[in-house]
């Protein structure tokens, strides 16, 4: 069905992450390449874990984390939360 790159809890919430990683932006940034149909993915994979792992969560959230790998220097990450 797909993957869950991190699953995590923050207090309450699920959360499940999609990393997504680039060297450049000649086709965008790495937070451009996550699509509304990966995020609708994203939902469906949350839910289908929840079910199999019957834990209760008051809620989910779907987080982008895009990793910018420039040919030198230090890696650039961003986080957006509650994305989907």
């Amino acid at each position: 069905w797909g993957e869950i790159d991190i699953v995590a809890r923050d207090g309450d919430c699920l959360v499940v992450c999609e990393v997504k990683t680039r060297r450049g932006v000649h086709f965008g940034t790495p937070i451009e390449a996550v699509t509304r149909a990966k995020l609708a993915r994203l939902r469906r994979l949350a839910a289908l874990w929840l079910a199999e792992h019957e834990l209760g969560f008051d809620d989910v959230r779907v987080d982008v984390i895009g990793v910018l790998r420039p040919p030198s220097g230090p890696a650039q990450v961003e986080h957006l939360r509650g994305v989907g």
